[in-house]
């Protein structure tokens, strides 16, 4: 029984130093980013690398804040993520419960359709896309950068799954009391998928925030980028000035980590959910 006992404990002991070699592996990028802001150039280049600066230059964070407009740049972060997770969350949730209650036409056929665009590469929409915003006369535009966010196939599979799950009867309830299926969508149903809402929000503004490629092609303004094609603005043909690069990386991080303690709870959650069944 000792020997058992011991056993467990020391298979215990080996998962948590595996986990502990994960985080550290997980925060040693951010580690580097953070100590690399405070270096010069010539350190930041050096070979063989330095791991902590000799002349310490807080001085980066006020040549990134001087080159870029970044007050403009979280502005239209934070309006594009919130106008993605919006509409993600109402045209998704409206859609996955048509497909998952509602009898139409061709319904399988268009579900199909649905999957079939979370197998493509997203890469594989940037043209038509482009094409659409052109002939939309949204080029260098806010609402170039919340077009793709207009639709999301995977929160239309994801709340389909959900609204799937509960239980026939509650509709059926709701019928006899006289609720059209309007009413059943708003106040039986969706109260029900809150976690599932949730999860959705959390991921759409996750995706939103880290997006690069598609404010790059739809917008050349400054005024009109996203913190990270501003970022990327740093980023020269021929020279690059890595630490003034990564202090405004730190800078453009900083209000993602404070949304991520604030909301760690419900992030988690939202994690685990579409883990779960």
């Amino acid at each position: 029984m000792r020997k058992d006992r011991n056993k467990l404990r020391g298979y215990i002991v080996l998962g948590y130093l595996f986990l502990i070699a994960g985080a550290i592996t997980m925060l040693l990028p951010f580690v580097w980013m953070i100590v690399t802001s405070l270096k010069s150039y010539g350190e930041a280049t050096r070979v063989p690398l330095t791991i902590l600066p000799e002349n310490w230059k807080p001085e980066n964070y006020q040549v990134a804040l001087d080159t870029l407009p970044f007050v403009r740049l979280y502005f239209n972060t934070f309006l594009m993520m919130a106008a993605r997770v919006v509409l993600a969350i109402v045209f998704s949730s409206m859609a996955g419960y048509a497909f998952a209650r509602m009898k139409f036409p061709l319904r399988t056929f268009l579900f199909s359709l649905v999957l079939i665009q979370m197998m493509v590469p997203p890469h594989v929409y940037l043209i038509p896309q482009y094409l659409m915003v052109l002939e939309l006369g949204w080029l260098n535009s806010i609402k170039a950068l919340i077009f793709p966010g207009l639709v999301s196939a995977f929160g239309t599979f994801l709340l389909h799954q959900s609204f799937l799950a509960i239980p026939k009867e509650l509709e059926e309830a709701a019928v006899l009391d006289g609720c059209n299926p309007f009413q059943i969508y708003w106040r039986i149903m969706l109260p029900l998928v809150k976690a599932n809402l949730a999860a959705l929000g959390i991921f759409t503004a996750l995706f939103a925030w880290k997006d690069l490629l598609w404010p790059l092609i739809v917008n050349m303004s400054m005024d009109k980028m996203t913190l990270a094609s501003g970022l990327a603005s740093l980023r020269g043909q021929y020279l690059t000035d890595y630490p003034v690069l990564m202090a405004g990386s730190v800078i453009a991080m900083v209000p993602m980590i404070i949304l991520f303690f604030m909301f760690q709870k419900q992030f988690i959650k939202g994690i685990a959910f579409t883990g779960s069944k």
